[in-house]
């Protein structure tokens, strides 16, 4: 870098005071844009009649030079004044980053030969800077600034360190810092972080904060426990500051979500006669701060959720549901609605007892409806407008790059406020209805539900998407609304632009095609319109997917369409999946493919005339005569072979179709064994076959009956007459009925 060195002057020259007394004009009120912000949160207008091109002045070249100075005693005063300038000014933040300064600040911070006063001076300037927008904190990462202060967290000066670390938390708390891998990219960081934990309050809550941010896998999580967080974090917890308390339940939070042997830990923790778990709990009082209850409570869900307490505990049904629901009422600010709703879904999504619960607790359905009605105000829509004009525009070309950045992002936290609200509400009606048909009808009725579903089935954000799908899965389980609502709304569309398009994720494709098989079914009129939009290549193409859940939803979403389905219906399926996929999902790891392919085919070979006609085509009838003894000379469990066997019974009642089997001695031999398997189900199904090859009214049975004979079948049935399986004992029954 190179260096400017200015002529010295005499100290209190009028030249040199002068330097020191100017004035930066930018910062006054005339020349500020959107720099107020309403009580709520949301864009207002700015006070100052100032036009949107008003230019910013830049910094004045002397604070400049002096912050260039290689010397101290030059350099030092600049900084201060430069730190008091930042202040609460994003323009100021904004003008420090272009015109290179962080570059110069980095650089003072690992040169030695300055002062740790003078680098307590610089931290602060950079957490002055940390503090700004998203676009300044990403400009301080992208110059390093990570690995520098974590340097000089491992100073002596506890200033120094505490300056570093008041930073650091300053720029992981932005959602867009990524900056963990540098905590973990050397083993003795983390030791060395919650080392400085009890040293003072404000490490306390850095250090807390940082590791809320940087745990973001399994592998992370694993690695803080093997450190010792969890006792830290216990000593946090007794903290009397309400500013330690939050952080620590922040961090244990973060720490359990998923995590078995984190809730463990914290399940086994105790000190002075108080369990953590306890400890924990007193934070869902009534009379602590609001964060501090929805923290706590979310600590419950995952203890819960990790198996560590019981639905039934009362710390669940009668603190964390109770207060949770509570805090989705219209009296809470947004963001403490979505922290608990969120929180409220994750807590009831497997539990049909909690689900009951909260759903007759505190008007909690009518109260999630307001969820989806929240929306951008006039002033913001504007400023997006503006946004998104044309580049051409000559307010566009007149608005500078921080003017830009200021408004679009308090326009994009309003609107993933707007968004985060309906995907907390679609998240909550999911999990209320996964399990109870009358709390569907109930969550069904909620005004504006359908459209604003229908709408973000198609937003480009995906999360609020992911969640509207999963509200519609969890009310397509239903079966008066798949035969009344969903007729008036074609909620189908969107799942079928969602399974085509390439951007989609893996988990949408998972839930939106589990959606489609419940859409499928024979008695929901949405049937026929999906049939017609080529949904049977789509659900084929889904078979051939990598993930096993994808592949399932779309052979389990065919064996619906093809249930009591016209033969073209079933030949168009035939010849879209083909048969080499056939086999490769009778192959397949995953046992319940296989159980759905086999569920497939019994659904193809059911009705008589079309047996004989399928069975027919081509050499479809011979594959499938090999893909049942691929089954039955496998070492598949019992459900799967006795799937088989009910395909050879279908086959079984054909007319044509029988000689199949009759003509097959080694297939006859394998049914035949099956009567006398040790399995109920085996022999159930074997004697279902051997009932329809039998049955005396159809051509040709006088001959299927003494060959039958021949091979021993009348004295096998004799001998499971006496069964005290029932529904064996009736089709014996039967079959011997129609041996003469």
């Amino acid at each position: 870098m190179v260096v400017t060195v200015r002529p010295q002057e005499a100290a209190g020259s009028p030249a040199r005071e002068s330097r020191r007394l100017e004035t930066d004009t930018s910062s006054q009120p005339s020349q500020q844009l959107m720099d107020v912000e309403s009580p709520s949160g949301y864009l207002t207008a700015s006070p100052s009649p100032a036009p949107v091109s008003a230019p910013m002045s830049p910094l004045s070249p002397t604070l400049v030079e002096d912050i260039e100075s290689p010397d101290e005693e030059v350099c030092l005063p600049a900084v201060l004044q430069l730190r008091s300038r930042l202040i609460g000014s994003n323009r100021q933040k904004h003008l420090v980053i272009e015109q290179g300064l962080v570059t110069r600040l980095l650089q003072i911070m690992i040169e030695p030969k300055f002062s740790n006063e003078f680098k307590i001076a610089v931290t602060h300037t950079l957490g002055s800077l940390a503090k700004g927008l998203d676009f300044h904190v990403k400009a301080l990462i992208d110059h390093g600034a990570v690995p520098v202060l974590l340097n000089s967290v491992v100073d002596t000066d506890p200033k120094l360190i505490e300056a570093s670390l008041g930073c650091l938390r300053s720029i992981f708390q932005c959602a867009n810092a990524r900056s963990e891998d540098t905590l973990y990219s050397d083993p003795s960081i983390i030791p060395h972080l919650i080392g400085l934990m009890p040293t003072s309050v404000n490490n306390q809550i850095s250090v807390a904060t940082i590791l809320t941010s940087a745990c973001k896998t399994r592998e992370h999580q694993d690695i803080l426990c093997q450190h010792g967080l969890v006792p830290s974090l216990f000593q946090l917890l007794g903290s009397p500051h309400s500013s330690v308390q939050l952080p620590g339940l922040q961090c244990l939070t973060i720490l359990m979500f998923s995590n078995e042997n984190a809730t463990k830990l914290v399940s086994e923790m105790s000190l002075n006669d108080q369990t953590m778990i306890e400890r924990i709990e007193t934070f869902m009082d009534r009379h602590r701060k609001i964060d501090l209850q929805l923290e706590a409570s979310k600590c419950i869900a995952y203890l819960y959720r990790c198996g560590v307490l019981d639905e039934s505990d009362k710390r669940i049904t009668f603190k964390a549901l109770p207060c949770v629901v509570r805090m989705t009422k219209k009296e809470a600010s947004l963001e403490h609605r979505i922290f608990a709703a969120d929180t409220l879904s994750y807590l009831i999504e497997i539990s049909a007892e909690l689900q009951r619960i909260a759903a007759i607790s505190n008007h909690l359905i009518s109260s999630m409806a307001s969820f989806l009605t929240m929306d951008l105000s006039q002033e913001d829509k504007r400023a997006l407008r503006n946004i998104s004009a044309d580049s051409s525009s000559h307010q566009q070309l007149s608005m500078n790059r921080y003017h830009m950045a200021q408004i679009k992002q308090k326009v994009d936290q309003t609107t993933n406020l707007s968004r985060d609200m309906k995907r907390s509400a679609f998240k909550v009606y999911a999990a209320l209805g996964a399990n109870d048909e009358e709390i569907r009808k109930r969550i069904i009725d909620t005004e504006h539900l359908l459209p604003c579903l229908l709408e973000c089935l198609e937003d480009s954000n995906l999360d609020l998407q992911t969640a509207a799908i999963g509200c519609l899965h969890s009310l397509s389980r239903s079966v008066q609304l798949l035969r009344t609502t969903f007729q008036d709304h074609p909620v189908w569309r969107p799942l079928m632009n969602i399974l085509s398009l390439p951007t989609s994720t893996v988990g949408m494709l998972i839930v939106a095609s589990s959606t489609l098989c419940n859409l499928l079914l024979e008695f929901s009129p949405s049937k026929e319109p999906i049939l017609e939009s080529g949904a049977i290549s789509l659900l084929c193409q889904l078979t051939h997917k990598f993930e096993p859940a994808l592949r399932l939803n779309g052979v389990w979403a065919l064996m619906n369409l093809s249930f009591q389905a016209d033969q073209m219906i079933k030949v168009q399926i035939i010849k879209s999946l083909e048969s080499d996929q056939v086999f490769r999902l009778l192959a397949d790891q995953d046992v319940n493919v296989v159980m759905k392919t086999l569920g497939l085919i019994r659904n193809i070979l059911s009705n008589k005339n079309h047996i004989d006609n399928i069975m027919g085509m081509d050499d479809y009838g011979k594959q499938i005569m090999q893909a049942v003894v691929l089954i039955l000379e496998s070492d598949r469990i019992p459900e799967v072979k006795e799937q088989a066997l009910c395909i050879l019974g279908h086959i079984a009642d054909g007319d044509a179709a029988k000689d199949f089997i009759m003509s097959n001695e080694d297939v006859l031999k394998k049914v035949i064994s099956y009567m006398t398997h040790h399995s109920t189900r085996l022999r159930t199904a074997a004697v279902f076959c051997i009932q329809n090859l039998i049955w005396a009214k159809e051509r040709g049975a006088t001959e299927r009956q003494q060959r039958l004979k021949q091979m021993g079948v009348d004295k096998i049935l004799q001998q499971l007459f006496e069964s005290d399986d029932a529904t064996l004992a009736e089709k014996v029954k039967g079959a011997l009925e129609q041996m003469p």
